[in-house]
């Protein structure tokens, strides 16, 4: 399931990320879902690829996930 806003994330990504880290997680997600369409992982492998796309751009330091320097 694609998500269409920020406001459709599953509550986690919501609560955790700050909005631009929630755009990445999104456009990631709905860009892996539909690749791996007819995958019976397809949204594991949606949601693994969309956190990993966070977590290039984004690190968590302590309980909050900061901008790695040179964003």
């Amino acid at each position: 399931m694609p998500y269409y806003s920020n406001a459709d994330l599953p509550f986690p990504v919501r609560s955790h990320l700050p909005p631009h880290a929630q755009d990445i997680y999104r456009e990631a997600f709905n860009h892996s879902f539909a690749a791996h369409a007819g995958d019976s992982r397809q949204e594991e492998i949606a949601h693994r690829t969309a956190w990993a796309a966070v977590k290039r751009s984004y690190e968590k330091v302590g309980d909050h996930w900061m901008a790695r320097h040179g964003i």
